[in-house]
């Protein structure tokens, strides 16, 4: 009932004030009041007055995709593109927790540019975050496509190994990162990394 008092009271209000202070014509007079009447009706139809009312519970945290990921990614491939742009747009939809809509960026990207190892690796990296931070077939998928494409980039065995220690499937992620270790030129500035990497892989497998 008090719902019902609430709503009629500020109706009333809201009439009064427009009829004393807002100088309306005679002729407009009708149609404002048939506005408030139509609201109240609205409420009637849709309202819940009688409920008892309770604090909203907050939504469950989103998953976002860290800055780490972006700097690795920024590190790792090119920073510049138009096929990059996508990737930008992607990561900032990811960084407010987005993380549909930033798979959705990608996937547009690839539209226009489907040899982009770029776009792929960001596509795996979007599906992966998408997923809570465990490997999916689909981002596994991304992954191995960019790797077909530009089989010396860096970028795609290493988040592909990334995303499978996150999972637990830890022989595998060994395994793709001796690979790109094994393949890597001995100048390589990302060398240091993945010997690192490799060595937590395998202390934590001898621990199991």
């Amino acid at each position: 009932m008090t719902g019902w008092l609430i709503a009629f009271i500020l109706a009333m209000a809201v009439g009064l004030a427009l009829w004393r202070f807002g100088h309306m014509p005679r002729i407009t007079r009708e149609p404002v009041l048939a506005a408030l009447l139509l609201g109240l009706g609205g409420y009637a139809l849709q309202g819940s007055p009688g409920l008892i009312g309770k604090p909203a519970k907050p939504r469950a945290t989103q998953p976002r995709v860290d800055e780490a990921t972006i700097a690795k990614r920024q590190e790792l491939g090119n920073r510049f593109g138009s096929d990059v742009a996508w990737l930008i747009a992607s990561e900032g939809m990811m960084r407010a927790g987005l993380t549909e809509a930033g798979v959705g960026y990608v996937k547009r990207g690839l539209r226009d540019y489907p040899d982009s190892p770029d776009l792929w690796t960001g596509l795996g990296n979007a599906l992966v975050v998408h997923a809570g931070g465990q490997a999916s077939p689909a981002s596994v998928y991304a992954y191995h496509r960019a790797m077909a494409i530009a089989p010396a980039a860096p970028a795609a065995p290493f988040f592909l190994g990334l995303s499978l220690a996150q999972s637990g499937r830890l022989e595998e992620a060994r395994e793709t990162w001796a690979g790109m270790l094994a393949r890597a030129p001995a100048d390589a500035p990302w060398r240091e990394d993945i010997a690192l990497r490799l060595r937590a892989v395998d202390m934590m497998l001898k621990a199991r």
